[in-house]
């Protein structure tokens, strides 16, 4: 399974990436895609949306089920993967690359409480 090293994770299974300007592009693990098996509808946050960590934030739609994504950190939605949402299979061909939303946190300190590799490879062993 890929799981890439210089990502964050979450026990919910969205990987987290710090980008350069303080915010954090946010999407949804290779073993929760592989999970849901093939997607066919994503619903995505709007920029300007104020969530708290761990609230339910968009949803992916498989033809198994539908799965809520949470926000990794508290913060503000200044991003949505737009593009992806006419080809929600392209998460299934490239989590990693298909990214869902990105947030601008309001406490970093956050991050820090966020899966390494390691830990989250523990989480679904």
């Amino acid at each position: 399974m890929n799981l890439p090293a210089d990502l964050r994770y979450t026990a919910s299974h969205e990987w987290i990436r710090s980008e350069s300007d303080g915010t954090l592009t946010v999407g949804i693990t290779d073993h929760a895609q592989a999970a849901l098996g093939d997607l066919v509808f994503l619903e995505l946050p709007k920029a300007g949306r104020k969530v708290k960590a761990g609230e339910a934030i968009a949803v992916v739609e498989s033809v198994k089920a539908a799965s809520d994504v949470y926000a990794p950190v508290s913060g503000e939605v200044v991003a949505a993967n737009d593009a992806i949402t006419g080809s929600p299979e392209s998460v299934n061909q490239d989590a990693y690359g298909a990214w869902l939303f990105r947030i601008r946190p309001s406490d970093a300190a956050e991050v820090a409480k966020l899966l390494d590799a390691a830990a989250y490879q523990a989480t679904i062993a």
